[in-house]
């Protein structure tokens, strides 16, 4: 079960939030059920997926690396930020680590809330600083290297950092 704290704690009569790192697939249908409830308007999930391509390489496939009680933590703290700044009924998110194939899910994110617009906000807000401040790398693997996304090396500008004193802020 994942950490929680009061900031975390749902509305009466609302879903709790729920927060996972795991190390093999997603269960989508069981991230979006945990948001479900009556006072809900309107349910958005995000499935963040492998790709095949990232700027002018072939991903042969993607490693992620993950600190994982911290990641919950933050995680969760991010979610009822989010509860807060946008009305939501809950958030939920399960981030995979481990090695990923193109086409499979990274993330998945479900909120939900009593109107879209304030849904549809939460989940790109949630996304970006999900990227930026949870502990959780990505290392791009191509045909002949890899990269670890977010460095100086990485083409697609810097993000999020790998492990270790290499992370850039």
């Amino acid at each position: 079960m994942a950490p929680t704290s009061d900031r975390n704690a749902p509305r009466p009569g609302a879903p709790a939030s729920a927060f996972h790192v795991v190390e093999g697939p997603i269960d989508a249908d069981g991230v979006r059920a945990l948001v479900e409830h009556p006072h809900a308007g309107a349910v958005i999930v995000f499935h963040g997926t492998v790709r095949t391509r990232t700027a002018d390489r072939e991903v042969t496939h993607l490693e992620y690396e993950a600190y994982g009680p911290m990641a919950i933590k933050q995680m969760a703290a991010l979610g009822a930020d989010l509860v807060d700044a946008h009305g939501l009924v809950a958030v939920a998110a399960t981030h995979r680590v481990g090695r990923l194939e193109p086409g499979e899910a990274a993330v998945v994110v479900a909120i939900s809330a009593p109107h879209r617009a304030a849904a549809l906000a939460a989940v790109d807000e949630f996304l970006v600083r999900l990227k930026r401040d949870v502990p959780i790398w990505k290392k791009e693997h191509f045909e002949g290297g890899a990269v670890w996304i977010g460095t100086p090396d990485d083409p697609q500008g810097v993000r999020s950092g790998p492990p270790g004193p290499e992370t850039t802020a």
